[in-house]
Parts: structure tokens; C-alpha cells; sequence
């Protein structure tokens, strides 16, 4: 499972249907949040997506619309009793946030919670996929972030195997997991009975950022590209003054990356009442576009090649 909740995807002001940015990432149970602005923990009840499995937390800038929603959540975790670590990563100023974060209010944290400092490129390795810090282009220090998953294993050619004498049971097992196995005085490689290596998925979170380099590279055949979507392409001044991007821009970034779909996000009160104009001008670039709305869901199947 690969889901991806929408918890806020507002702009820098909340509106009557819109929450400040926080985007969340469930895959296979394990709850990772990509910003969380305030009301997330409120969001997260709404859309039950639980609070105790959340293992980390990237903040792509410290903004207030970007992390005001971390004290409240960290002590209703501690309130109902987390004992596991929860790691905040970020860019520039990670640790001294996060020590602000545990020192608002008189209430000692019945858990670690630890800050993370991360610069353009590095890796946060996990057993079955990596997270890496990408450079973007804000008005003060700020990370987007990828989320690739590991290759998966080819698939298993039974009948290959059984023709070179392998029985059905523990030694196709054996093979599946990349061990080689004896019958008969023989060695069978997993070679000889798996198929090439299958991609796994791969998410792009851009947080607030103009059009650049390092997103366009590291979206290249991404499955989900959630980029800053603030303001139609009429302002398009404003955007590269406050460091932010039109849809019609991303679009055109979506489009050569080569992207399976792009998510709008970030989107400004200007378009309270009416997002249109954000999905007509991306949509004369690239068609595979929608506008994220919140608590919206969507699950990110494998590719089947």
C-alpha cells in the first residue's frame, strides 16, 4: 500500500475549506508526514488515519504555515501514551525548532523526539525505500523531498524453475529472496528463474518553491509529483517575487519530467472559491493534473513495468 492523504493544502493563509500545508504518506502502515501546518493533528482525526504509527516528520521550510501544527501533535501522542522515538527533519534551524517544539507548555514528553538537519542531497535510508533532500527555491532556507522505493524482485518463472529441477516449496522461496540453491549437485541462481527488476514507486514532494533544476531531475518518471501550485499564470510576477510557482509553470516542469501525475498543492486564498483557473492553465500544458483538495486520498499503484 501506498497511500497519500491530503491533510492541508492551503497557501499561507487558512480558508474556510483549506488547512495549511501538511501531506501525508502512508506505505504499508507506517505514517510519514511531509509538513504540518496548523490544525494537522485535527486533520488526521478526520480522515482516521491514526497518530502512533507516524515515524517521521519532513518540514520542507520553517514557515509558520509549515510546522505550527508539531507542538499540539507531539503532546496529544505523548497524552495518549507514545513510548516510540519520532524523528523531524528539515533544513537549517531543524534542531533548534525542534527543541522549541518540546519546550512549549509545562509538559515533559513521555518520548524522544529528535531533530534532523538535512542538506540538498542526503538520503534517509529505510529497509525498503529512501527519502532524499532536494534544493528548492524559497525565500529562506527550504527542502522538497523523494520518496523512492527500492527495485522489487523480477517475477518468478515457475516452470523455468521446476524445468532445472527445483520441486515447489522452501527452495523456490529460497530463489525468490536472491539465494542460490543445489539440487541434484546443480546450482540454480535466481538468475535463472527471475525476471529483470521491477521499479517501485516513487513521490515527489516539492514543498513552497519556484520551478527548478533539482525537482525537474529528481521527478523524472515519478509516479506523483506534488508541487506548489499557488496562483494561476496571470500572477506569474507575483509568484517569482514571493518565490513561488503558477500552475501553468509546474505544468510545463511535469510535463518534461516526464511525471505519471501531477498534484497541485499550496494553493492560494486568492482561489477560495473557485481553483479553476489553476486547473485550466496547467491543463494547457499537461493533462494528467489535478488540483489537491483536503482530505482527499489517492493510492499509488505499482508500474507494470
Amino acid at each position: 500500500m501506498l497511500r497519500i492523504i491530503f491533510l492541508g493544502t492551503g497557501g499561507s493563509l487558512p480558508t474556510r475549506n483549506r488547512n495549511p500545508s501538511a501531506v501525508m504518506v502512508n506505505r504499508e502502515g507506517e505514517l510519514i508526514l511531509f509538513d504540518c501546518g496548523e490544525g494537522t493533528q485535527q486533520q488526521m482525526m478526520r480522515a482516521k488515519t491514526g497518530m502512533m504509527s507516524l515515524s517521521s516528520i519532513f518540514i520542507s521550510h520553517f514557515h509558520a504555515d509549515h510546522f505550527l501544527g508539531i507542538p499540539g501533535l507531539i503532546q496529544t501522542m505523548s497524552f495518549m501514551g507514545r513510548k516510540e522515538p519520532l524523528l523531524i527533519y528539515g533544513p537549517e534551524g531543524t534542531m533548534e525548532f525542534t527543541e522549541l517544539f518540546k519546550a512549549l507548555g509545562y509538559f515533559n514528553l513521555k518520548y524522544e523526539v529528535r531533530g534532523i538537519q538535512l542538506k540538498p542531497g542526503d538520503i534517509v535510508e529505510r529497509e525498503e525505500y529512501v527519502i532524499r533532500a532536494l534544493k528548492t527555491e524559497h525565500s529562506i532556507s527550504s527542502l522538497g523531498y523523494a520518496l523512492i522505493e527500492n527495485p522489487r524482485p523480477g517475477r518468478f518463472h515457475r516452470e523455468r524453475a521446476i524445468e532445472l529441477g527445483v520441486p515447489p516449496g522452501p527452495l523456490f522461496a529460497k530463489l525468490q529472496k536472491g539465494n542460490t540453491v543445489e539440487v541434484n549437485g546443480k546450482l540454480v541462481k535466481p538468475e535463472d528463474v527471475m525476471g529483470a527488476l521491477r521499479p517501485g514507486r516513487t513521490v515527489v514532494y516539492s514543498g513552497d518553491t519556484r520551478p527548478c533544476e533539482s525537482v525537474l531531475e529528481a521527478s523524472r518518471g515519478a509516479d506523483v509529483l506534488i508541487h506548489d501550485g499557488s496562483f494561476a499564470d496571470e500572477m506569474a510576477d507575483w509568484a517569482e517575487e514571493s518565490k513561488h510557482s503558477t500552475a501553468g509553470e509546474v505544468a510545463t516542469l511535469a510535463k518534461e519530467a516526464g511525471v505519471r501525475k501531477l498534484i497541485l498543492t499550496h494553493i492560494s486564498s486568492r482561489y477560495t472559491d473557485d481553483a479553476e483557473p489553476l486547473l485550466i492553465d496547467s491543463k494547457k500544458v499537461f493533462e494528467n493534473v489535478i488540483i489537491a483538495e483536503d482530505l482527499m486520498e489517492i493510492e499509488i499503484p505499482y508500474r507494470s513495468k
